[in-house]
Parts: structure tokens; sequence; C-alpha cells
């Protein structure tokens, strides 16, 4: 039994930058191998307009042709309605919904008002509760903005908790930019576990500073149990410029794991993915 969850976003979060497409092929041999390798939350695909994102065009194709492991979950991103139902028709059994604490990250990554984002939600909210797909939801630049500068705990712990009242089970906050240290990662968490109970938040870390595994180790010590992480610290916003990769999974683990925690994932396994993935994406 895991004491520790860590929803693996390497196949979303960790290809959706990059500048060659990465084929099909290459993604579902990956999200098959951090499976076998113990991770049991894996965010499969992107269900966004290939207009935006080409690097997600693939998406039904991903979650049709998964080979689904037992006690295994692939989540994918659903910006609105229509990409729900699209998620839906392709057979997907969780979905995620992102906002922003930013209005001008809200308005630049999706065009409109951290408001209007959450009231699209809703009904993808209504429609996945009366067919028993369960709904994530994200919170994107917790603590800083590439517009808007410096974010205000209280906005963090407002959009969280308007999301939990639709009815998201979880609640990933993220550093998008990755400016977030310990001290002011721990001012907003004491401020959104004023309305969300910690139970039901997840850390989302990026390194564009190299600040990744020390806010998780703090946030570990608030009480969260859930983080994200791509391996081989893929990724980065096509919406935030200069911002980096997410933490890397396999340093999660070994961060964890050193702190006596049993997360279920085998460390020398993550550590072959990331070198095969980085080598068939051209990274370093």
């Amino acid at each position: 039994m895991t004491d520790v969850r860590i929803v693996e976003v390497g196949p979303r979060d960790g290809l959706q930058n990059e500048k060659q497409i990465v084929p099909t092929a290459t993604k579902l041999a990956l999200i098959g191998r951090l499976a076998a390798a113990g991770l049991r939350d894996i965010e499969a695909t992107s269900f966004v307009s290939p207009k935006w994102v080409p690097q997600m065009a693939d998406h039904a194709d991903i979650v049709k042709s998964l080979h689904k492991h037992a006690g295994v979950t692939y989540p994918v991103l659903t910006p609105n309605l229509k990409g729900f139902e699209a998620a839906l028709a392709a057979g997907a059994s969780e979905v995620a919904v992102f906002a922003a604490a930013s209005e001008g990250f809200s308005r630049k990554n999706i065009n409109c008002s951290i408001a209007e984002s959450i009231d699209r939600f809703i009904p993808i909210l209504e429609v996945a509760g009366s067919v028993g797909v369960k709904v994530r939801g994200y919170v994107s630049c917790v603590v800083g903005c590439p517009y808007d500068g410096t974010i205000e705990p209280k906005d963090v712990a407002n959009v969280a908790a308007r999301l939990r009242e639709i009815g998201c089970y979880e609640i990933s906050l993220g550093d998008t930019i990755g400016v977030g240290t310990p001290a002011s990662v721990l001012r907003m968490l004491d401020a959104v576990a004023n309305d969300v109970p910690v139970e039901y938040l997840a850390g989302h870390y990026h390194d564009t500073h190299g600040m990744a595994i020390a806010n998780i180790y703090a946030s570990y010590q608030f009480g969260l149990r859930t983080f994200d992480s791509a391996v081989g610290g893929l990724g980065g916003c096509p919406y935030a410029k200069g911002a980096t990769g997410n933490v890397a999974t396999e340093d999660v683990v070994y961060l964890l794991e050193g702190l006596g925690c049993e997360t279920g994932v085998d460390l020398a396994a993550i550590r072959e993915i990331a070198a095969w993935i980085k080598a068939a994406v051209g990274r370093p």
C-alpha cells in the first residue's frame, strides 16, 4: 500500500511543448513503461484543439489504443465540454480541468476570465457525475504569473475552493513558471488549506530555478501526500515563456523514499525510462 501518490504527467504535460511531433507509438510505449514501473496515475493526453497544441492531436488514438493495466488510471485534460465529450467518446474514465489563479494567464491561455473558465466546467462536472467519470482540477500560476507577477495566496484559495465546490475530487496546485520557494509555497498552502482540506490537495511544481524538490519537501511537511511529476523532468508550458520542465519523477521518488515513504514505484526502472524518452525526443 502506498502512502504517497505520484501523478505522472509526462505523456501530457511533459510532451505538449516538444518542438517535434512525438509519434503516437512512442507515447503509448512511454505510458506502458510507466505503468509497468509502478505508477498508478498516468496523465495520458489532452483533448485540446490541435490548432493550439499540435503535439496532442492524436488524443483520441492514444485513449483508444491504450493497453490498460489493472489498477492504473489514465486521466486526460479537457478544457471545455466539447473536449470532454470527445474524451468520453474515446473511452476516457477520468478527466482533468484547468483554471488559473491569474487573470492574465487565464486570458492568455484559454481566452476567458477565471470566473468564465470555471463556469465552463460546471456542465462537464454535471455530465461526468452522471456517467461515473472522476474530475480532477488544476490551478495554474499559484505563486507567480508571467503576465501578472506575484499571485496573492487568497486568490489561489478562492479558485481552489470553487473547483472543489463544483465537484473536483482533487485540486492540483501548479507553480507553472517555477518561481516558488518553500516560503512562498507554504504561504500559498496555508491560505488554500483554510478553504480546502489538505487531503484534497496535490502539488505540481516546475523546476525553473531548481526549487521543485525543496517545494515538495516543504509541502510534504505541510501535509500533502499527492505530487505531480514528469519522468526525466520533461515539460514546460506553451503559454509561460521561459518555464522549464516539471520536477523529475525519479527525483521525487528518491526524495520520498528517503523520507521513509512507500511510493510503489521502481526507481531504477524510472531512471531507465527517463534516459529512453529523452533520447527518443532528442533531449540531452
